[in-house]
């Protein structure tokens, strides 16, 4: 398959923190299988970080959405809580934190993110997502 088609990829995962790695190493699968390996490793980090704020700060289900189209790859994680993700502080200013650095690294890494209301399948919920250029 081309580069240029555009492609959809959703993986439904429990709450469970394991469900971070299971969606990264499904992540790098996907882009080695489309071509697009020299995304992998900063796709891994962003997809972890919206993966593992979606499990550690709600109690329902997630899901890991990533999409290919026009040169532009978008990760997303939906979650069950509809109210906004926490806004992120500046990475430099973070130093040795542990928690509360997922957006700022999404921030930091991501050419754009976002995050919108969702309601999938009866479900309400978030969409937090950014973008990855192939450049």
């Amino acid at each position: 398959m081309p580069e240029n088609d555009p492609w959809e990829y959703t993986l439904y995962i429990p709450n469970d923190v394991r469900a971070v790695t299971v969606a990264r190493r499904t992540l790098r699968l996907i882009l080695t299988m489309h071509g697009l390996i020299r995304l992998t490793d900063t796709a891994e980090l962003l997809a972890a970080e919206l993966v593992s704020n979606a499990v550690r700060h709600t109690k329902g289900p997630a899901a890991l959405r990533v999409r290919w189209s026009a040169g532009v790859l978008r990760i997303g994680a939906w979650d069950a809580d509809p109210g906004p993700p926490e806004p992120p502080g500046e990475l430099s200013a973070m130093g040795e934190v542990e928690e509360g650095r997922g957006l700022a690294l999404v921030k930091a890494c991501a050419d754009v993110w976002g995050w919108q209301p969702l309601a999938r399948h009866g479900n309400r919920g978030k969409f937090v997502w950014c973008e990855l250029g192939a450049a």
